[in-house]
């Protein structure tokens, strides 16, 4: 177990703790929501800390997703089990929600080993994905703090739950992060996740606004739940009014899986309408995932519409990008270019 970090005492032995948005009163004896931070004689405990229980040492920046962070760069990617949401479509779950049936395995790889497999496969970022990173926040913090002192970059793929507390906590070694916004009703975000929206929008408004932290978003159009013209003009109008047109928007195509296996997988006329959805609300950077070979994963140049990067899956085919410029009309590009 290792001390946790972002939680104060309470009367009578409890804690609080301030690492997300349910802002966990715990008793002795007890653990938060998420399962993975426990309360021993009045002090807060990670239960996950040396649990690592997935890494790859060869992961395509582009799975993130992130389209505009180092394209075409290789980043290792780690994670614990745990999650403080309870996601019915979860690819993940294996993992993602172990720690609900008692269950927190894994391996002990200390910070130190993971940043030296890092640099050793020849990666420039660590990725904390595949669960989420906020509730194995101590891994995070300790791993992210060397990499940095090895000229690596850190990655945050999250649901958007954590707190401000959270986000000022991670922003002097956190470089880019993929937001999932999951929907935009309040209702989707109870039934199928067990949790809340506005948290999530306070934390993306937050990032986009207050820190220098390179963010994109992902939204999982699941037929039915979530695709609705309506809900997604609202969804684009929050982005283009909250954190820019400048913000990077990924639709990934959803696969009936974990207990949300009736139905069928998102058309890709639907795709198709959420794309046109979200450039129509001016959002310059639009992107369809998990629909191989469409045109709608290559990166264009917004003022004059020249290809700029060119991409098959997550592959780089070609990246024309200059100096962060679009090299056929001199417009800014905005990201982290190799």
């Amino acid at each position: 177990m290792k001390q946790a970090v972002l939680w104060e005492k309470l009367d009578t032995q409890k804690v609080q703790c301030k690492l997300c948005r349910w802002a966990c009163v715990i008793a002795p004896d007890q653990t938060g929501r998420c399962k993975v931070r426990k309360n021993i004689n009045g002090v807060l405990y990670s239960l996950n800390y040396d649990k690592v229980c997935s890494v790859s040492e060869d992961d395509p920046v582009e799975k993130k997703p992130l389209f505009h962070f180092l394209p075409g760069s290789r980043t290792f990617s780690v994670s614990a089990p745990g999650c403080n949401f309870q996601c019915v479509f979860c690819q993940n779950w294996q993992i993602s929600q172990s720690p609900y049936k008692n269950q927190i395995d894994g391996h002990a790889y200390t910070p130190q080993r993971l940043v030296d497999a890092a640099v050793e496969s020849g990666c420039q970022s660590i990725a904390y994905t595949y669960t989420e990173p906020t509730i194995f926040m101590e891994l995070c913090a300790e791993t992210a703090t060397l990499a940095k002192q090895r000229g690596l970059y850190n990655i945050f793929v999250s649901n958007g739950f954590m707190s401000i507390d959270a986000v000022e906590f991670v922003r002097p070694w956190l470089d880019a992060i993929n937001v999932d916004l999951k929907a935009f009703t309040e209702d989707f975000y109870r039934n199928l996740c067990k949790a809340r929206l506005e948290p999530v929008l306070e934390t993306i408004r937050y990032i986009a606004q207050h820190t220098d932290i390179w963010m994109e978003l992902t939204t999982l159009l699941i037929p039915g739940k979530n695709d609705s013209p309506e809900e997604l003009k609202l969804l684009v109008q929050f982005i283009a009014a909250e954190c820019g047109l400048d913000t990077p928007w990924h639709i990934s195509r959803f696969y009936p899986q974990y207990q949300l296996t009736e139905g069928l997988a998102t058309s890709s006329q639907a795709l198709e309408q959420a794309y046109d959805i979200g450039r129509q609300a001016g959002l310059r950077y639009v992107y369809v995932g998990n629909l191989p070979g469409n045109r709608a994963e290559s990166t264009f140049c917004y003022a004059c519409g020249k290809l700029l990067i060119e991409r098959n899956g997550y592959h780089i085919m070609a990246n024309n990008i200059r100096d962060g410029m679009c090299p056929y009309c001199g417009t800014n590009i905005v990201g982290l270019w190799p």
